[in-house]
């Protein structure tokens, strides 16, 4: 028997000392700071410029040993060539979800809004939803020069979205629709074989090899007729833009539908109703305005009056309910809608942004008369719409 010393394959250790050295970069990496930061390990070429763009970004402004993170300045500055250098390094190495975030980080941090008032400085940037609601909060203050800029950006994430999301909206809700007007003996041109046979598999005849059909199943010849009203009713205080950015996409795919009327409502502590923008996604955003308070109560009351088949009608009320009108009076309105036969329902958000800040009070609330309140992402929202068009329980969201 060799009882000797093993030796390890020189490819096992090549190997080990390959991870080791990867997991010394990765560190180096994410630890910034000096030339090594402790780990010994230098970098040099592609990693050089990948840190040096995450140091102007997230690089402490004090090297005096201020390790409390307060002072994170950057080394951007307000020079707009800098910053335009900057947002093409990391478009270069970075993939575009990290890119997207540095950017949301930067705005924040570094109070570089402003600069996005340049066309140079828009033509640069990653688009996304984020960057719309920033665009949107600036736009009375942007020069002339930039807005077509803006618009072209604005149109760019606003079309990615819709191709994104219009197809599965339209197939969920059209079947939604159909399964609504269902009628139980359509004309012979309107029966829906498939659903037939499948209700009368029972009366199978195995000696014919047919099935007897004692219930038809089928949609009134009226299919193309509005069947149903949508009403969005949409909070543009600072907090929600990303809910109104996806708001006014799913607002235009809505509008598409021959058989849904829809109506969309925006609000803050005034009501604007920009129905008659909403086949174009982009102009409903340029029309509304982020940010100021709130009033949900005044906003309910104009969708109110609007409303002429309650039985046939779906309120979507998207808001965080931080309410500043009439508190007692947005719940009475809520309970009257429902009472009238309204469907209602009640998103905090419409975003992926996660789980968000929201009046819990309020929640509990509208959550007593029937009405739960629940964030909604983008992917989720076609089941949603189809559970209220068929006025069955909503799928909502496990907290």
């Amino acid at each position: 028997m060799n009882t000797g010393p093993t030796t390890r394959p020189t490819s096992d250790v090549n190997t080990g000392a390959a991870a080791h050295d990867e997991r010394l970069r990765r560190w180096r990496l994410v630890l910034g700071g000096g030339e090594a930061d402790g780990t010994g390990r230098a970098l040099t070429g592609t990693d050089a410029a990948m840190d040096g763009a995450l140091t102007a970004l997230y690089g402490r402004g004090n090297q005096d040993g201020d390790r409390t993170g307060r002072d994170r300045s950057a080394g951007l500055g307000a020079s707009a060539p800098s910053v335009a250098r900057w947002l093409g390094d990391i478009r270069t190495y970075f993939p575009s979800s990290v890119v997207q975030v540095m950017q949301r980080d930067a705005i924040d941090r570094l109070g570089l809004a402003t600069l996005l008032l340049e066309p140079e400085m828009l033509e640069a940037v990653e688009a996304d939803v984020h960057l719309v609601g920033t665009l949107l909060s600036l736009h009375k203050a942007m020069p002339e020069t930039t807005r077509e800029t803006a618009r072209a950006v604005v149109r760019k994430v606003v079309d990615d979205l819709e191709r994104r999301l219009a197809t599965r909206t339209r197939a969920t809700l059209t079947g939604a629709l159909d399964r609504s007007a269902r009628i139980s003996r359509p004309r012979h041109r309107d029966i829906d074989w498939d659903r037939t046979i499948r209700a009368n598999l029972r009366n199978y005849l195995p000696e014919h090899r047919t099935v007897v059909p004692e219930r038809l199943i089928g949609h009134g010849r009226a299919s193309q007729a509005i069947r149903k009203e949508v009403v969005l009713c949409v909070d543009q205080s600072g907090s929600m833009a990303a809910s109104v950015v996806y708001a006014s996409v799913f607002g235009a795919v809505l509008a598409s539908m021959r058989s849904i009327a829809t109506r969309l409502v925006v609000f803050d502590t005034a009501v604007v109703d920009l129905t008659d923008r909403i086949d174009d996604p982009v102009d409903v955003l340029f029309g509304t305005q982020l940010g100021g308070g709130t009033d949900i109560n005044r906003a309910l009351a104009h969708c109110q009056s609007k409303i002429t088949r309650p039985a046939d009608t779906v309120v979507v009320l998207i808001s965080d309910l931080y309410e500043g009108g009439i508190r007692d009076e947005m719940l009475k309105r809520v309970a009257a809608m429902k009472a009238s036969g309204v469907q209602f329902v009640a998103l905090l958000a419409l975003s992926d942004e996660g789980a968000p800040a929201y009046d819990r009070e309020h929640a509990a609330a509208l959550a007593a008369l029937g009405a739960p309140a629940f964030a909604c992402t983008p992917d989720l929202f076609p089941e949603i719409m189809a559970a209220a068009l068929e006025k069955r329980p909503l799928p909502i969201p496990a907290a």
